[in-house]
């Protein structure tokens, strides 16, 4: 049993227990309850913690344990007010900002014990590092300085490695250090898009982006693209369009489709850009989460930028742990010091100990071997996906098998509504990604989208496709 579980079995028993003892009272030592149920001294000492953390216990050292006065009832108040007060901040909006995380808690949002997790944006912990996180953590806490204030910027070797991986003439004094890619997405769109302006997105593309568009106020404007990224025609007809002057995509494995921005695309989309006198934000999300029978990289569009065109937005969250939010900003010229303004507003800078950890990670034997096995993982789940999908639903449409990323982009045939699919995919225990917050404005088609990255295995992905079948087959009775 993990020390985890048995602190959550522990927790309950005492938990239950309670009532035997008056408000005040003297709970058994910690030895005796090392004793009586037979576990660790840590993991009395955690279960007491989470007890105290809950307001049922209070600890006093030397004294030990002690069951806490009962709290008073809250009082429910009327909050009706709210809604005339948060209605009013946007009734003299150009577009009204609109608050809304559905389309992110899909895949941050776990789903009921039995499910399988299609719906996942992140490594399963099976696939995280979680041996070398914890090393690099340790060594971290006892670096020199690594609990004081770091430069707003961010730690100057950990700017350095970034630029060397996006490469080019990018340098460290090009780069911010920000708390993960969301975070830097946040950024950057507050600092190029003033509220009430286009944006120019993909389509399909990142929820998560999008909901941080209309939460400041701007109007996504969906520009298509196909099985080689944006179409420039498009984009280009879109600028004429709108006057925007901000393009957001994902060159590198696209969320949804995996599509990777054709080499024949990549300049024109950087002269398009440049023409209409506008930024493009490039999310290079999943460059680290490549598989194994990839070909060559391309470069990053800012590697191939010299005139400040590109902001690049990265992160290693993907690769390691949702927990290790650590990303960066690149931008050439006036901007940066822009994007720097709003970041220390917002935020100050990222935690240092959370920075000293990711340069013990990078820089450790174990990075690039991590490295290695996901990419041979990915790739083999990939191909487990791909090939149980065409077995269980063969009229499912998957226009691209990517060679990145975590997931496939499936279209589903007219005769399946989206909606109804995923209702009774969880009812037969299998949860999945709807398509249609991809989209910022109507879909030509129900999608899902399938991660196979963070369930626990090949037999998982298989038995998960059999229950999409039998949702499938329950729609059709």
């Amino acid at each position: 049993m993990s020390e985890r579980s048995s602190v959550a079995e522990l927790a309950h028993s005492l938990r239950a227990e309670l009532n035997r003892y008056s408000p005040g009272g003297k709970l058994p030592s910690s030895r005796a309850l090392v004793e009586r149920y037979r576990v660790s001294p840590v993991t009395v000492t955690r279960a007491l913690a989470q007890l105290a953390a809950e307001g049922l216990v209070v600890t006093r050292p030397g004294a030990g344990a002690f069951r806490a006065e009962p709290r008073a009832t809250p009082v429910a108040g009327d909050t009706s007010w709210q809604e005339v007060a948060l209605s009013a901040d946007t009734a003299t909006e150009l577009v009204p900002r609109a608050v809304d995380a559905s389309g992110v808690l899909v895949t941050l949002s776990a789903p009921p014990p039995g499910v399988i997790e299609f719906n996942g944006g992140y490594l399963h912990p099976s696939l995280q590092p979680e041996h070398a996180l914890a090393g690099a953590l340790a060594r971290a806490g006892r670096r020199p300085g690594a609990w004081g204030r770091p430069p707003t910027d961010g730690l100057p070797e950990l700017r350095q490695w970034f630029a060397r991986e996006i490469g080019g003439s990018v340098t460290a004094a090009d780069l911010l250090i920000t708390a993960g890619g969301q975070s830097a997405i946040t950024t950057a769109l507050r600092a190029l898009a003033p509220p009430g302006t286009p944006v120019l997105v993909e389509s399909p593309t990142y929820p998560g982006m999008l909901a941080v568009a209309r939460a400041a106020g701007l109007r996504p404007v969906p520009v298509p693209a196909d099985t080689d990224g944006v179409r420039p025609d498009l984009l280009e007809a879109a600028f004429r369009a709108t006057g925007a002057r901000v393009f957001v995509c994902q060159p590198l494995f696209q969320n949804p489709t995996g599509a990777v921005l054709a080499p024949e695309r990549r300049g024109e989309v950087l002269r398009i850009a440049r023409a209409a006198g506008a930024f493009v934000i490039e999310d290079d999300f999943a460059r680290r989460l490549v598989h194994e029978d990839a070909p060559a990289l391309p470069a990053p569009l800012a590697a191939e930028d010299p005139d400040g065109v590109v902001v690049h937005v990265c992160s290693l969250t993907k690769a390691t742990s949702p927990s290790l939010r650590v990303g960066a900003l690149a931008a050439r010229g006036p901007v940066l010091e822009r994007l720097r303004a709003i970041q220390v507003v917002d935020s100050f800078f990222v935690p240092r100990p959370l920075q000293e950890a990711a340069l013990e990670l990078v820089g450790a034997p174990a990075w690039p071997r991590h490295l290695r096995a996901v990419a041979q993982e990915l790739k083999n789940r990939r191909d487990v996906l791909a090939g149980a999908v065409a077995h269980q639903l063969p009229d499912a449409g998957l226009a691209h098998l990517p060679y990145g990323g975590y997931h496939l982009w499936l279209r589903l045939p007219d005769a399946v509504p989206e909606a109804a699919l995923l209702a009774a995919a969880l009812r037969t225990g299998v949860a999945a990604a709807p398509g249609r917050p991809y989209f910022c404005a109507e879909p030509p088609a129900g999608h899902i989208r399938l991660s196979f990255a963070g369930v626990a295995g090949p037999a998982e992905i298989v038995e998960g496709v059999r229950r999409l079948r039998a949702a499938v087959d329950e729609l059709a009775g």
